[in-house]
């Protein structure tokens, strides 16, 4: 007789898993966490809907009554107009600063993140006297802010003849300067967290350091490359002290500049201030959407390395 093993109905094989194995639904804590979370959300958004609102509906209209008070007919035509933000950028000046804005805060993010992940790379995966005492000493200088440094900074590129060559030259390099430390930093840790297996057999294949860095590191260490550059160009772009000392005002000026003359003058003009508020918001939220799956992965994946 020939012996014969009958597989268990599929409905059976799930019953037969380990009720740690299924999702359990929220308790009453699970549940009181969901709805905290909800109102936060909430509260934290209602600033935000506030400006969104007041900037497209008229003059007249965001002095006489509530923002909340076109909600309730969002389709009347009557209530909104584009004319505030065509005042905005093109009478006040804040459509070149907009551009200037995004010339600073681009390549403030990009070098950085490139010199950054070259000394990433060498303290987590090469072997030379002193990367751990090198490693501590850079990121030690976390604690060091970049308005400590403005009259070196302005004596040396005055030496130099930076300002003079290229005005956004040297706040892209002032920027990027002590950036670095938090990006080596958290690009570091996320290197050394990757699979050592991979990288070895890389080696074994005769793949030198630049071909595991470009083909390898990099590819694999994308959502932390993403959760740095959303740190970086948030600072960057909603920065006004930096700018304001390196650029000053005129045609160099960037949007925060911008934004704080129009609120000295036009400060009861609020439809024109939260058209321009609008504007600097615009870019940070479509640079953290498109870069939010990464967010949290980066930061937490060097935590727990197992």
């Amino acid at each position: 007789m020939t012996d014969t093993s009958v597989a268990a109905p599929p409905e059976r094989a799930e019953a037969a898993k380990p009720a740690a194995t299924r999702e359990k639904p929220p308790g009453r804590a699970g549940w009181f966490a969901r709805s905290a979370l909800l109102v936060l959300c909430v509260l934290w958004l209602i600033p935000t809907i506030g400006v969104l609102v007041s900037s497209f509906r008229a003059e007249d209209l965001v002095k006489t009554t509530g923002w909340w008070t076109a909600l309730a007919s969002p389709l009347d035509a009557a209530q909104w107009t584009l004319q505030n933000y065509g005042d905005v950028l093109l009478a006040e000046g804040m459509a070149n600063s907009f551009i200037n804005s995004l010339v600073v805060a681009i390549p403030a993010t990009i070098i950085p993140i490139l010199m950054a992940a070259f000394a990433a790379y060498a303290f987590a995966w090469m072997d030379f006297p002193g990367r751990y005492v090198f490693f501590v000493l850079i990121v030690g200088l976390l604690v060091v802010p970049l308005q400590v440094a403005f009259i070196p900074l302005l004596q040396l590129y005055g030496d130099l003849g930076i300002s003079r060559a290229n005005p956004f030259l040297g706040v892209w390099l002032a920027h990027a300067g002590f950036g670095m430390p938090l990006a080596v930093y958290i690009l570091r840790n996320y290197m050394g967290s990757l699979s050592r297996e991979i990288i070895e057999s890389a080696r074994v294949d005769g793949a030198g350091h630049m071909g595991i860095f470009w083909r390898l590191i990099i590819p694999l260490s994308t959502p932390a490359l993403a959760a740095y550059a959303i740190f970086q160009f948030l600072w960057v772009w909603n920065d006004l002290l930096v700018a304001l000392v390196f650029l000053g005002g005129g045609e160099n000026s960037v949007l925060t500049y911008q934004l704080s003359q129009l609120v000295g003058t036009r400060k009861t003009e609020w439809h024109l201030l939260t058209s321009g508020a609008f504007l600097t918001m615009i870019v940070p939220l479509i640079v953290f959407f498109s870069l939010q799956r990464y967010f949290v992965r980066g930061l937490t994946a060097g935590a727990v390395k197992g």
